[in-house]
């Protein structure tokens, strides 16, 4: 029999794919690659930060000292301060890290620590990490750096690929954001390590916060650090590369490239930016922080690896019980809203016992995850039918420290905290997303503060921009979504989606019609 040569071709392209899809999948992740366990270093009551804070912490028994960021160029500065007066350790873990100038300025000062004796450990999430390898494993031949790659995409043929014939897996990300100094302070919050999230970008920013922490809560969250770090899904990234030969040279121009990068950033207005708040901070003192009692909440790394307990032994049920604590009031903010049936009835129960709920989200106009956006949009009309307050961020909320750059000051905002505050006393800040994914999916962190100061202080500050910098949802007596905001203190309102094409609308429609709101 004679095959038609048009369906010979087709034959043959199917089978090329078929077998790119083969050949792509052969390569596999050795997780049992040899790695040596460690542990935080627990003798640091000797080191700087040891000394500064130890009578204080004495005086505040089973709580821990606060002080929160809003302000993007603090936020760096805090980073670099830690890392400049580190004596014996730097844990890092976090989602992403870039290679921009600012993600220059933050691996640059892990290096400069290294080179003082400092053990640098970096732990990093793998969906960001594209193109970094040589550079990591450069960094890894540091005698006092190591890098591990947590749940990695198997390296040698096409990624894609790789992460398609183990999509089950590679789907799970580690999403959680923590900056370990000497087991003696620390950061913990929404942020991740790149130029938007530091008020350092021109064309658009991310609003977020974060906090600097003192007291008991730093070691718990140095094992939480070392449950990820010795967990077998951490893996070196020799595991996932041939190791180049010429890593010292490598190592050079990398040391090459920071100082570069840095005197370019000398001769903008966020360096004297960067410079005032890294001495505002270094000369803080004890009554800048907030002392409180509190609650560390994350997921265990087991979550990566799919068991379906995992959610419910880790970050989702200390939530669920402290928002169900509610008796008058619920702020929430997170940038990325999507409700499944538990979200919804959670939600219903609150209002229906007569708690007032807010939500703070992104607006279309200024999320950078439309696709996201899609798994909320449905069901605004809902939420605000049972009695939900809706707010959406406007485009032009430029992020606190942007006003300071002056660089920046034309750019757009994105709203990415993850918190909420209950009764304006319990206040939650972390990375949980309200979404499928940070519920089942990726791992989070966070912790929970039992502070009327702090839980007022949060409310204020949002209560205080709402009216100007974001959209109030309304229904019409129709059932028709209305957006309400202050522009020059006059009310404007929007009967779409405001400051958005019909092709972004369109989409999100297009979108929402597809059975993905699982994975959002």
């Amino acid at each position: 029999m004679t095959i038609p040569a048009t369906t010979a071709t087709r034959l043959k392209v199917l089978w090329t794919i078929g077998l790119v899809f083969v050949l792509g999948g052969c390569a596999s992740v050795n997780f049992d690659y040899p790695k040596t366990e460690s542990t935080y270093i627990a003798d640091t009551d000797d080191t700087y930060l040891g000394k500064r804070i130890a009578d204080i912490v004495d005086q505040h028994p089973g709580e821990s000292a606060f002080l929160m960021q809003s302000d993007g160029v603090d936020a760096l500065a805090a980073r670099v301060l830690g890392a400049f007066h580190a004596e014996r350790s730097i844990d890092v873990q976090y989602y992403l890290i870039k290679a921009d100038p600012i993600g220059l300025v933050f691996i640059e000062a892990l290096l400069a620590a290294a080179d003082r004796g400092v053990r640098v450990r970096v732990l990093l999430d793998d969906v960001f990490t594209v193109g970094y390898d040589e550079g990591m494993a450069a960094l890894d031949d540091h005698p006092n750096i190591e890098i591990r790659i947590f749940n990695p995409v198997a390296r040698g043929g096409s990624r894609l690929l790789n992460g398609l014939s183990e999509a089950g897996r590679v789907n799970r990300r580690m999403h959680n954001k923590t900056f370990i100094v000497d087991n003696k302070a620390a950061i913990i919050g929404g942020r991740n390590v790149a130029a938007e999230y530091f008020a350092g970008r021109k064309d658009r920013n991310f609003g977020d916060l974060d906090t600097v922490c003192f007291g008991p809560v730093v070691p718990e969250l140095s094992q939480m650090f070392d449950l990820y770090w010795n967990d077998r899904l951490a893996v070196p990234i020799d595991a996932l590369i041939d190791p180049p030969d010429n890593r010292d040279e490598i190592l050079t121009r990398l040391r090459q490239k920071f100082l570069d990068s840095r005197m370019a950033l000398d001769s903008t207005p966020y360096a004297e930016a960067l410079l005032g708040s890294v001495w505002k901070l270094d000369a803080s003192d004890s009554e800048t922080f907030d002392w409180a009692p509190y609650e560390l909440v994350y997921d265990p790394p087991e979550k990566s690896r799919n068991k379906s307990s995992a959610a419910n032994e880790g970050i989702v049920s200390p939530l669920r019980e402290a928002l169900l604590k509610a008796q008058d009031d619920v702020m929430i903010l997170t940038p990325y809203f999507v409700l499944r049936k538990p979200g919804l009835a959670l939600m219903r129960e609150l209002v229906e016992r007569g708690v007032e709920v807010r939500v703070i989200t992104n607006s279309l106009a200024s999320t950078n995850q439309t696709l996201v956006h899609s798994g909320y949009a449905p069901v605004r009309k809902r939420l605000l039918e049972m009695g939900v307050k809706l707010y959406e961020v406007r485009p032009d909320a430029q992020p606190a420290g942007v006003d300071r750059v002056e660089d920046e000051a034309g750019s757009e905002g994105t709203m990415h905290i993850k918190a909420f505050v209950v009764d304006r006393q319990s206040f939650f800040l972390g990375s949980f997303n309200f979404d499928p994914r940070s519920a089942y999916i990726n791992t989070e962190s966070g912790v929970i503060i039992d502070s009327p100061e702090l839980g007022s202080w949060a409310v204020d500050a949002v209560e205080e921009v709402l009216a100007e910098r974001a959209y109030e949802l309304k229904l019409t007596d129709r059932y028709q979504l209305r957006w309400h905001t202050l522009k020059d203190g006059e009310e404007v309102v929007y009967t779409r989606d405001p400051e958005t094409s019909a092709w972004a609308r369109f989409k999100v429609r297009l979108w929402s019609l597809l059975p993905i709101k699982n994975q959002l």
